[in-house]
């Protein structure tokens, strides 16, 4: 009987060095799978600062905080969980509900571009019966809203991809390092961009506080610098909707993606220059797709007319 019970404890004790051993990948899986969404980060950051655009100042940290939360209890409630149970369920059905999600990108892209070079876009009359006037934290609401859409399915990706490199692990290691994945990139992305919306302030501070000339001259500097770098930023986070939500479409496609990687392959010897490349075939393909459902969902639109355009007080 002693030798049965210390034969246990010694399966016990074998058992948890395995998991501890085990548990020691996690930090170098997340490493991994961040790197690997870099794309899709560089696209959430650029994208989520256009929502506070307009809106009271005062207003915008409170505005990113519910972005960023409504983000990771997505990311933490129903993204992780679904990868996980479609991935042992139905692996099948990961990539056909990404390719919708990119599909979506796509077309918001398409959007962001046609109204850049449209004369007549965003002309609201206040004549005009079908303009309803809302206040501005009814604004507000379809601006978190807006966001928090275009959010998840960058989460969706993202949590897609660190499912995929935690593939045949133990379900602890994928737990853990889907949790962890989820709460880095959020905490990442929208404590940058937090930053990015009130360096104004900051510049201001500098500028006008009891500092040396050279910090006022700096202050003002960034004052003067953001509004071109918001703009920047706008253009960016649109180019990378189009890239982005390409790419995710053409990796369920494998002629598409063949087509990416002889590309890639033909020019690996230039690597900057594979990836400027290859982001380009997909913003392109992006934008072409993007004006396709443009149109469908105008004709969809003309069969069920939907709610009426909005403007704020």
């Amino acid at each position: 009987m002693p030798s049965g019970f210390f034969a246990l404890l010694d399966d016990i004790s074998a058992l948890v060095k395995v998991s501890a051993a085990s548990l020691d990948d996690v930090p170098a899986q997340v490493a991994k799978t961040t790197s690997k969404v870099s794309g899709i980060v560089i696209d959430d950051t650029a994208v989520t600062p256009k929502y506070v655009v307009g809106l009271d100042p005062s207003r915008e940290l409170s505005i990113i905080f519910q972005i960023a939360k409504k983000s990771l209890l997505n990311k933490l409630l129903i993204l992780s969980p679904a990868a996980l149970v479609l991935g042992y369920f139905a692996p099948w059905a990961i990539t056909p509900i990404l390719m919708m999600g990119g599909a979506y990108l796509c077309f918001e892209g398409y959007e962001k571009v046609h109204s850049m070079f449209s004369k007549h876009h965003h002309e609201v009359h206040a004549e005009d019966e079908n303009v309803e006037t809302i206040t501005p934290e009814q604004l507000e609401q379809q601006r978190v809203a807006s966001a928090v859409r275009t959010d998840i399915i960058l989460s969706a990706e993202i949590m897609a991809i660190a499912y995929s490199q935690v593939t045949g692990q133990p379900i602890i290691n994928q737990i853990l390092v889907m949790l962890a994945v989820a709460v880095f990139i959020t905490v990442g992305v929208y404590g940058f961009v937090g930053l990015i919306v009130k360096m104004d302030d900051i510049g201001v501070h500098f500028a006008k506080g009891d500092y040396s000339p050279a910090v006022q001259r700096f202050g003002r500097g960034i004052v003067k610098f953001m509004p071109h770098f918001l703009l920047i930023l706008s253009y960016v986070g649109t180019a990378a909707m189009l890239w982005v939500g390409a790419e995710i479409i053409a990796h369920g496609i494998p002629f598409f993606a063949h087509l990416l990687h002889e590309l890639e392959e033909s020019l690996a010897n230039v690597p900057a220059v594979a990836w400027l490349a290859k982001a380009l075939a997909c913003g392109i393909g992006g934008l072409i797709l993007g004006f396709f459902i443009d149109k469908i969902v105008g004709l969809v639109k003309k069969v069920w007319p939907g709610k009426k355009q909005t403007q704020p007080a």
